[in-house]
């Protein structure tokens, strides 16, 4: 244990006893006697109310009112700490390995009745999702330190699959943990505005000499959503979108992350969305169709040709593959 935990320990087991000796406490923590009175002393000069009984029955104990402050978690802290904490790691959380550490260190510091009320609650929550691999979290590790210190990177960034890697120099203002992907936001010097990486992308990372101001009251998660939201402040650049079908299937369709924010108007067979032109032409026909004809788009009719262009090209594909 190192001595920030050993001076824990010993606070905790004062805590936890209405007086407990110096000799119990190097037993229980098997250091020396003396390593405890010099701990004991250091918490002392740290404000930390110790009182030092003696005779017979003497030891350590705190004073009154220190004793009740919640130096330690409740059971329901503790527990939203360790789920919170599982969230965390399936989102590939770039400091996993100290997060285990301090849930460790929660566990440790607790009672035993505790303890097992918190293994119940952690073996009844499971969270699924693709974890990052090493070398993204090491990627993870040093863009959140510049983005702490505020530090320029130097970075080899591959646009998209197949494409050559390019160098870009960013001023990383926050990192954005969005379905399952982590994006850097920051200030590109080549294109001199503020733009948004896929942490994934960056094949190389290096940490620049030079400095930055960030922005002040900057939010990257605002700038990242405001990019594939649609502006209700524009409705003039907004295309009306309509579709009937089955009321569960709408109820599920109006749900998705995308289509609840452009959602104008519901009934119970037809669902009314203003989205923005670059949604019907990326993603907004593959939602659709993943629900068959258990949905119609009615309008408008760039979205039906474009949903036709897509089925028919998938059809003359399969047509055309050998069948074994």
């Amino acid at each position: 244990m190192s001595k920030a935990d050993q001076m824990l320990a010993i606070l905790w087991l004062i805590k936890s006893h209405k007086q407990i000796t110096a000799k119990q406490l190097a037993e229980k923590l098997e250091i020396h006697i003396r390593t405890v009175y010099r701990y004991i002393d250091a918490l002392c000069a740290s404000g930390v109310p110790i009182i030092s009984d003696s005779g017979h029955h003497g030891g350590y104990r705190l004073l009154g009112q220190f004793n009740e402050a919640p130096l330690v978690f409740d059971l329901d802290e503790q527990k939203a700490l360790i789920h919170a904490a599982a969230f965390a790691l399936e989102t590939g959380y770039p400091y996993g390995e100290k997060l285990n550490q301090a849930v460790a260190k929660l566990k440790l510091y607790t009672n035993r009745e505790q303890l097992e009320q918190i293994h119940l609650h952690e073996q009844g929550l499971d969270v699924i999702s693709p974890q990052a691999d090493a070398a993204e979290s090491y990627l993870l590790q040093e863009v959140e330190m510049a983005v702490a210190k505020r530090v320029t990177l130097r970075m080899h960034y591959q646009k998209g699959y197949g494409a050559a890697a390019e160098t870009r120099h960013l001023d990383p203002y926050g990192l954005v943990c969005w379905k399952n992907k982590w994006y850097v936001v920051g200030h590109c010097h080549l294109r001199n505005e503020i733009r948004s990486f896929r942490v994934d992308r960056i094949r190389e990372l290096f940490k620049m000499d030079t400095t930055f101001e960030r922005p002040i009251d900057f939010s990257a998660r605002q700038f990242l959503l405001t990019g594939v939201l649609p502006d209700a402040d524009k409705p003039e650049e907004l295309i009306s979108v309509k579709i009937t079908g089955s009321e569960q299937a709408l109820d599920d369709l109006c749900g998705h992350w995308f289509l609840a924010h452009a959602l104008v108007e519901r009934s119970r067979y037809e669902a009314h969305f203003q989205v923005q032109e670059k949604a019907i032409h990326t993603h907004l026909p593959y939602q659709i169709l993943s629900y068959g004809g258990m949905i119609q788009v009615k309008e408008p009719l760039m979205l039906i040709n474009m949903l036709r262009e897509i089925t028919l090209n998938l059809h003359q594909y399969y047509l055309s593959m050998p069948i074994d």
